[in-house]
């Protein structure tokens, strides 16, 4: 299969390469646009009230792409984990303290599709690097245009202005078994334009018991009607498997972190129960966009979503089958007078969700005897109105609201009489108020004050325990901001800085039971104060005949997190730090560039420890992570570029966990990440036109 499937995408290179047309070469990874920020349909350069951050695909190109973790974690306030590899946490602004597993509480979205679901879920292991250009990240409450969710924002577009056609290949391999293929090709015009991207990654993992396997296609296509009217269209699919080894106790980490959970009492070990996720996921939308005469624009997105999951654990097996459709739809008024730009925003987004979940009792991998069976229909619905408005480009005040409502209804379907159990958390308001002040050269001060509200999950409402709990309340908040970026020598440097507190009532936190099944209570209120700073220095050297350009950057992250009143039985938390939340951490990274197309790149992260218990009695250890790669990407043709690479992740060999179980039971909190380890990969990007 693996030589059927490079052999065809060798040909499919060959072939576009012998029909081509000559046209100006552009490495994309050396295309420097200025970044649009689309989020609360600002759509310029700088966001309004805000700093919101861009990842793109082409900054991928200093780690080795089998996951998102490198680049997440290169961003002021943002954290992503990996408890083993296929299973990611984001932790935006300490969001992850209600996810034992799985995104949670940050509402994402692609090519304007919700891809968190009406259950509040976003399965983000479904995505390539290759499904995407830029993710935009705004942190803190969205929810006056977006609905539930106080943890931030994250909305991902397949196009940017880079687009061109081209067809991309990538191999790259590595230790543990690493095999990863990357492959897109786009064709068309800027009108007219289409992607279709291909992914195949598999490893045998570090720990035992951690083998991953994943197949990703996408398509996307754009089409520009008239100048009035544009259609957009995506489609994703993947098929994903990973093992899951399960978390050990500090004297297993220590002594050989390569282990998987070992038997323990009544439970088998994590390959005695064949503990694993099987994952397929389908996406489909279309976005149309009219503008119906000047001023006046729509926006409309339907989308239906799917998946199926299989998970074999050491408790049980858990067989999950969950359809999702839904629309969003925004009316967009613009008027310039004199000076001043107004613009009124309105919409609505609307998500139904038919679950069904099955939990049987699990024999050595296969589901035996049926224990819950649950049908589950979530509705969640937002109706948002925002005014904006630029006073000579310099002032911009933005004043936006949304009202919510959202609705969960249970049937236990083996019990007789069927069990119906329901809750409706509704007008819940969402408002938020930014005032911008920008000066020249792209300088600008900000402040924000926003809230948020987050109902339960589907995953804290029916939880491993498999007791329905719609006691739990929703959780909201307020967050104050302030903050400010300016541009230095000629534009070479540029440095941002944002400070906020956000405070949260009804905050949901995970817990385990003694047979460390996950169930979710509401703490009471926490306290959470942050400091971002970020720097970004860039310089050409045209006249040297070895330095063709450095780029450095740094990102630093303080976090006082702490529960405010919470009390649990006789124990009083109140004042302790957040588990999870390091109170450091330092990103940095480095990229060199030589004239003859040889490139070094360096990155390092630094966190301090965290704690795991509310109680604030265990804690792991900090760390610091060094990767380094060096490349080539010698002048073949005229149309064609080849990156030949070669890098190792984790130089300093450190012994870590990047994603802690918390409040684990029986002491089972570290999830080991990899040692020193290596890879190496080699790409081709061919430019092409199509012919007339």
């Amino acid at each position: 299969m693996k030589k059927i499937t490079c052999g065809l995408l060798i040909g499919l290179l060959l072939h576009s390469f012998v029909n081509a047309q000559q046209v100006p070469i552009t490495d994309s990874s050396k295309t420097l646009n200025e970044v649009v920020i689309t989020a609360f349909e600002q759509n310029r350069a700088i966001s309004c009230g805000t700093i919101v951050k861009v990842i793109t695909n082409t900054g991928a190109d200093r780690y080795n792409k089998t996951s998102l973790v490198h680049a997440f974690n290169s961003i002021a306030g943002a954290r992503m984990e990996e408890r083993s590899p296929g299973s990611y946490r984001i932790n935006i602004r300490g969001s992850s303290l209600r996810s034992p597993f799985g995104v949670r509480n940050v509402k994402v979205y692609w090519n304007d599709i919700p891809v968190t679901d009406a259950g509040g879920n976003t399965y983000f292991n479904q995505f390539a690097f290759n499904n995407f250009s830029t993710v935009e990240m705004f942190k803190g409450p969205a929810g006056s245009m977006y609905g539930a969710g106080t943890g931030g924002l994250l909305l991902m577009h397949s196009f940017n202005n880079a687009w061109q056609p081209a067809v991309n290949v990538e191999y790259v391999t590595g230790s543990y078994g690493l095999q990863n293929i990357f492959a897109s090709v786009g064709f068309g015009e800027m009108n007219r334009r289409n992607q279709v991207t291909y992914n195949h990654t598999e490893s045998d993992g570090y720990r035992s018991h951690t083998k991953t396997k994943r197949d990703n296609v996408s398509f996307t296509s754009q089409f520009k009607m008239s100048d009035k009217q544009q259609l957009t269209g995506s489609i994703l699919y993947n098929n994903l498997f990973y093992e899951t080894p399960g978390g050990l106790t500090k004297t297993e980490f220590l002594a050989n972190p390569k282990q998987a959970r070992p038997a323990a009492g009544a439970f088998p070990s994590a390959d005695g129960a064949k503990a694993a996720i099987y994952q397929k996921n389908f996406t489909a939308g279309i976005n149309h966009r009219y503008s119906f005469f000047n001023g006046f624009t729509n926006t409309t997105t339907v989308f239906g979503t799917f998946a199926q999951i299989q998970n074999p654990t050491f408790r049980n097996y858990e067989r999950r089958n969950e359809p999702g459709f839904g629309g969003r739809t925004s009316f967009i008024y613009e008027k310039k007078i004199k000076e001043t730009k107004l613009q009124l925003i309105a919409g609505a987004e609307l998500q139904q969700g038919f679950f069904n979940t099955q939990v049987s009792k699990n024999k050595n991998g296969n589901a035996d005897t049926l224990q819950t069976n649950d049908d589950i229909e979530y509705f969640t619905g937002s109706i948002f109105l925002q005014g904006d408005v630029s006073i000579k480009e310099n002032w911009i005040i933005t004043a936006g609201a949304s009202i919510n409502k959202s609705k969960v209804d249970f049937q236990r379907l083996n019990n007789y009489p069927v069990l119906h159990q329901g809750r409706t958390y509704k007008n819940e308001i969402s408002p938020r108020l930014a005032l911008q002040k920008r000066f020249k050269k792209g300088n600008a001060v900000f402040a924000s004050i926003s809230r948020g509200f987050s109902p339960p999950t589907i995953s804290e409402l029916l939880p491993s325990t498999g007791n329905i709990s719609t006691f739990l309340q929703a959780e909201e908040g307020i967050n104050y901001e302030l903050g400010g970026k300016v541009s230095l020598l000629n534009g070479k440097l540029r440095l941002e800085a944002t400070g906020f507190y956000f405070k949260l009532n009804n905050a949901l936190v995970s817990r385990k039971d003694s047979n460390n099944a996950d169930y979710f209570v509401n703490a009471g209120n926490t306290k959470q104060k942050g400091i971002e700073l970020s720097a970004d220095y860039s310089t050409e050297f045209v006249k040297c005949v070895l330095l063709d350009n450095i780029h450095v950057k740094s990102a630093y992250t303080y976090s006082d997190f702490r529960y405010g009143d919470f009390e649990k039985g006789k124990t009083d938390f109140s004042g302790k730090r957040l588990p999870s939340v390091p109170e450091h951490t330092i990103a940095l990274s480095a990229d060199v560039q030589f004239k003859k197309g040889i490139y070094l790149t360096s990155n390092f992260y630094y966190a301090t420890k965290m704690f795991l218990d509310d109680a604030n009695t265990v804690a792991a250890d900090g760390y610091r992570i060094l990767g380094c790669r060096a490349g080539w990407k010698p002048a073949v043709k005229s149309k064609l570029i080849m990156n030949v690479y070669a890098g190792v992740d984790n130089l300093l060999n450190e012994t870590y966990s990047l994603g802690n179980d918390i409040n684990a039971a029986g002491g089972r909190y570290y999830n080991a990440a990899p040692k020193r380890n290596f890879y190496a990969g080699i790409s081709f990007q061919l430019n092409y036109a199509q012919k007339k």
